[in-house]
């Protein structure tokens, strides 16, 4: 296993929050997108993963915004890719 498949399943495995629904909404955005993205767009989504599920729930549902563009615009992906 290479250095970027071990990153590829440690994201995975932090892709896993406290309710399947985000483990599937970060979880599909992981699959869809991660191999396509860049650099950046791989360091915010891991950033990302660090923020509480409160958060990220609200974002995702459109009741806050997150305060870096970069998540906005992984935040938006998943909306557009669930139609939230």
């Amino acid at each position: 296993m290479n250095d970027e498949d071990a990153r590829y399943r440690r994201l995975r495995w932090r892709c896993r929050r406290g309710t399947r629904e985000l483990d599937a909404l970060f979880g599909g955005w992981l699959e869809a997108h991660y191999a396509r993205a860049g650099e950046a767009e791989r360091a915010a989504f891991e950033a990302l993963l660090e923020v509480q599920d409160p958060e990220l729930w609200d974002w995702v549902l459109g009741h806050a915004r997150p305060p870096r563009a970069d998540w906005q615009d992984i935040i938006d992906a998943i909306r557009a890719s669930h139609r939230l």
